[in-house]
């Protein structure tokens, strides 16, 4: 249902003249420009007075954690709501697409590359750490009981299950449903088109696009700085390297090499490859820990436990710790939910981008059930195996890992057989998961900062993947190598996104009313200059006029 009248205006974008390289940079000048110039002063800030960004990070996350906690879980959970009423509705057959558009891929290529899509370094990270944290301190039950492992896994499927999905489908809907329904740019502010019309395009339209830029280059640093605590972990439990923040620095700069590198092959060559043999990792890894430890017992907890999290998800998604003091929402579930918000322009565009021609109803189910489900498997299979591990030893890895976190993996691998075999790939694994998610997030950050372009140079892509490694490093210098940095970002800067977020959401159900009777999505615009409004009664120009259209 293409916007009557639309002009397609070029969002600011322009194509620099000249006869150097600048002559081939597509850019949205505004949006470029802030994003630019804030994130080198973050840099800059981080590099020369570390001390000062911890500070002021610590600052901003006591106070978000404690007048605001409520706000984020209000907004994950209702959106998570929103997913499954906008599935379960009459609006779950409209076709993100025209009435007769098919998807592109088929469920086994689709499922797959969503999957490969929202697991990355985080999961790899928190698949040992986070169950024999909340073994160690659970947030209600007695430490180091047997309620105290059932409560871990259940907190920790709910951190990274329905609820991170949901946050990506709410915004993977939003982009898809604009761009392939009304035609509009696969862009943040499209979805503010029925709030504002073709003011989009304008001042407003440039903010929400840099939050998104923002929320993407913050999240994914968040991801990176985790990944290089891992690989330095990793390579000093091979006896390679010490494990110290220069150190820490030194891959940094290594990978995000390798990151550039990839981009510059072109997305083809670089990051599909990448993406391809990171997967056969992953699942080898995954056999492997399952089959080599305690697979009958992996097994069944996993059953026991999917069960556990959907009979208490009703009570822990709205869970705010009221009468505590919220420590450990602010230190769990309050940093994970500002992670995913801030993650979810980079995810929610890569999930619009291969789901055209999907029902609204496929869409939201899919995206929400099929990688949750095999999220629960990979961190059951990890997570349980590190309980039988941490009972064997009395208690010696759960210990190791309140030291470090970024050591629970290979403390849990030099349990099992072939370490050394195992650690390598593990090392590898994390290693191309930094390279993906930064090429990844490089090519939505250049769409977002070109106007919507997916035709731009490399080199300018490569400029935002080597921003990505300076946040993280500049991350990592705030935490003095910790995680407490990385955390902080992932919830201070989601605050404004998720404001944007709400207001897509609004944008969303006013455009899916206007679709199910027929009328033209202009017609239903707040805020629209007098001279470009529809007149009423006027039909306006829409090929999809009949109403809602696609399969049931």
């Amino acid at each position: 249902m293409p916007v009557a009248g639309y002009r397609s205006p070029d969002t600011g974008r322009r194509s620099l003249k000249g006869t150097n390289v600048l002559s081939r940079m597509v850019l949205n000048p505004w949006v470029a420009s802030v994003s630019a110039t804030v994130i080198a002063a973050f840099v800059v800030l981080g590099a020369t007075a570390p001390e000062l960004l911890g500070t002021l990070f610590d600052r901003a996350q006591a106070g978000i954690a404690a007048s605001l906690g409520w706000y984020y879980i209000l907004v994950v959970g209702g959106l998570l709501v929103l997913l499954v009423w906008l599935g379960a509705s009459r609006f779950g057959r409209i076709r993100l697409g025209p009435p007769d558009s098919r998807p592109d891929y088929g469920y086994p290529t689709w499922f797959a590359m969503l999957f490969t899509a929202g697991m990355g370094i985080g999961l790899v990270f928190w698949s040992v750490a986070e169950p024999l944290s909340h073994l160690t301190d659970p947030p209600q039950a007695e430490a180091g009981t047997v309620a105290a492992r059932q409560e871990a896994m259940q907190f920790t499927f709910f951190h990274w299950g329905l609820h991170a999905w949901g946050v990506y489908a709410v915004v993977g809907l939003a982009l898809a449903y604009f761009a392939y329904r009304h035609e509009l740019p696969l862009s943040m502010r499209s979805a503010l088109y029925p709030l504002l019309g073709d003011r989009i395009h304008g001042g407003v339209g440039n903010t929400v696009d840099v939050f998104a830029v923002f929320g993407t280059m913050f999240g994914v640093a968040t991801s990176l700085g985790f990944g290089i605590l891992q690989v330095n972990a990793g390579l000093s439990s091979l006896g390679l390297l010490p494990q110290n923040q220069a150190v820490q620095l030194l891959i940094l700069v290594a990978v995000t090499a390798g990151a550039v590198t990839s981009l510059l092959l072109g997305i083809d060559k670089g990051i599909l490859r990448l993406s391809i043999t990171n997967l056969c990792v992953a699942v080898t890894l995954l056999v492997f820990v399952l089959f080599a430890g305690p697979t009958e017992f992996v097994l069944s907890s996993f059953v026991e436990q999917v069960g556990r999290y959907v009979q208490t998800l009703p009570e822990t998604t709205f869970w705010t710790d009221a009468g505590g003091d919220g420590r450990w929402q602010a230190e769990w579930t309050i940093f994970y939910w500002g992670w995913w918000l801030s993650w979810s322009p980079f995810v929610g565009l890569f999930i619009a981008r291969v789901s055209r021609g999907r029902t609204i109803r496929e869409f939201a189910f899919g995206v929400l059930l099929v990688p949750a489900g095999l999220t629960f498997l990979w961190m059951a299979v990890f997570g349980n195996t590190a309980f039988t591990m941490d009972e064997a030893t009395g208690g010696e890895l759960s210990a190791a890992v309140a030291e470090d976190p970024a050591i629970a993996l290979f403390e849990l691998l030099g349990a099992l057989p072939l370490t050394e075999i195992m650690t390598v790939l593990a090392i590898l694994l994390v290693a191309i998961y930094f390279v993906t998610s930064s090429d990844s997030a490089s090519l939505v950050i250049d769409q977002l900062t070109s106007g919507g372009s997916t035709e731009t140079p490399r080199f300018q892509r490569a400029f935002w993947a080597i921003g990505e490694g300076a946040v993280a490093g500049a991350l990592l210098l705030a935490g003095a190598g910790g995680l407490e940095a990385l955390q902080t970002a992932a919830i201070t800067t989601a605050l404004p996104f998720s404001v944007v977020l709400l207001l897509t959401c609004w944008g969303l159900v006013r455009a899916l009313y206007a679709d199910d009777l027929g009328t033209p999505i202009e017609r239903v615009v707040l805020s629209q200059p007098d001279h470009e409004r529809v007149p009423p009664g006027s039909a306006g120009r829409s090929p999809f006029k009949d109403g809602i259209s696609g399969s049931p």
